[in-house]
Order: structure tokens, then sequence, then C-alpha cells
């Protein structure tokens, strides 16, 4: 989401290198991001004034009514309850018990979902959620779509890092710690597979945005960075070398 869309889309796919697809549709513009012909992740304008710049997060689902239900019985927060976007699918909006907004999104037809991306170049490879309480954000959404435990990482006077998997369990997806102090809100922050970090972060640089932590190899051998596109919106990289 972001307040100029077309300095955005000149931002990402120059640093991502995303393909372009315009889905626009009267009420709103739309445009749609895609690494070699699959999905990415979508464009569009703040929905209304005061919102901030960013991403936000979708998790699949194969009932949004029936899971937007079961995750209000665990203390979710509905924010726009299931609804219909013709020839697409069905979303939800909601915040969990700690505050962190995400989303459900059922696909009209289960043929067109993207698969798996970890590490896929220009996909979103990694999930991290910066909470308040990550035990029992975890015990909200492991009920919730069946995450199990990976590897739990000690960060020393930051905790915990705890890794999670999906229900099937495998390679981990994400990560679960708890926010620092200056941290004023809890949130999901996702991070986008390229082949090196080094000319990302120039790519990023010379588009306007800022880098504001790394690049910084962490545990796997991958390195990351943290960074802001000139609109304001925080996203983060993934990559297996500098």
């Amino acid at each position: 989401m972001t307040t100029d869309l077309p300095a955005a889309q000149r931002f990402y796919t120059a640093a991502m290198g995303w393909e372009v697809q315009d889905v626009s549709r009267p009420e709103m513009a739309y445009i749609l991001f895609s690494a070699s012909g699959v999905p990415a992740c979508g464009l569009m304008d703040v929905p209304e004034p005061g919102i901030p710049p960013g991403f936000f997060g979708y998790v699949a689902t194969d009932d949004v009514e029936r899971t937007t239900e079961k995750a209000r019985a665990l203390g979710a927060t509905i924010h726009k309850e299931p609804t219909d976007v013709p020839g697409v699918g069905s979303f939800a909006v909601l915040s969990d018990p700690q505050g962190a907004a995400f989303g459900l999104h059922q696909w009209s037809d289960a043929a067109t979902a993207p698969g798996p991306a970890l590490m896929s170049p220009g996909r979103m490879s990694w999930h991290e959620i910066m909470t308040t309480d990550w035990e029992a954000a975890f015990g909200f959404y492991g009920e919730l779509f069946g995450w199990q435990k990976s590897d739990a990482i000690d960060m020393g006077p930051m905790g915990t890092y705890q890794l999670f998997t999906g229900p099937g369990g495998g390679d981990a997806v994400g990560g679960m710690f708890n926010k620092p102090p200056q941290i004023p809100q809890p949130f999901w922050l996702y991070y986008v597979a390229v082949p090196a970090i080094a000319p990302a972060v120039e790519r990023i640089r010379a588009g306007g945005g800022q880098i504001i932590n790394g690049p910084m190899e962490v545990p796997g051998g991958a390195w990351i960075v943290q960074g802001i596109d000139p609109q304001g919106a925080m996203f983060a990289l993934v990559g297996m070398r500098p």
C-alpha cells in the first residue's frame, strides 16, 4: 500500500526486477508484480488517509469464512469480514491478539495459487513477526493454521528467535521474536529473495530507498537487509550471498 503508485512501481521494478501487470478495476488501481511469471505481490494506493505505506501479508486458506470465525474465537480482531473479489477469490483482514495485522485469502481457483517460494528470486521467502509475546503469538497461529515450531535461536539479550514451518513441517518459512521497546507496535515483515544482496542494495539506493539494517549474515548462511522505500514502506531482502 503506497501514497504514490507510479513512483513505487518504478522503485520496485528496478530494485527487485519484478514484472508488471496492470489489473486495475474501475473502482481501484492495482498493479500485480510477478517474478518469472509467478505472482509475487500487489501494489495499490493506501485505502484511506492516515494509513501509512507498508506491505500487508495474506495467509492462504481453503475456507476464509471458517478460518475467520476460528480466528475470532482465538481472540483475533476482525477488521474486514470475508469479502469476495470476483474472479480472484475471497479475503478478510484481521489482527492477532497481540495486535499484528494480517490477512486471509482464499483463491477462486486453487490451481492458480502460487506454490512454495522459499529462496525463489523475487518471491516473498521469509515471514517474520515482531510481537509482545512470541510464545502466545505462536500459540495463536499454530492453532489457527497448524504451523509448527522448528529451531529456536538464542539471540542473547534480545531473547529467543523461534523459527516455524508450515503444517507439514519441513523447511522453516519464518520466525517470531519479542520486539524491542522502541518498536511501538507488533507487525509482520516480509523478505524478498534476491540472488545477491550487494547488487540489490545498490539498486535500492539508486532508486531513492534507504537501508536501515544490514547487510547482515544470519544463521544458515543467508544475508539480509531491511530498508525503507521512497514512500516510507518498510521491506526486507534475503539472499544466499552478499
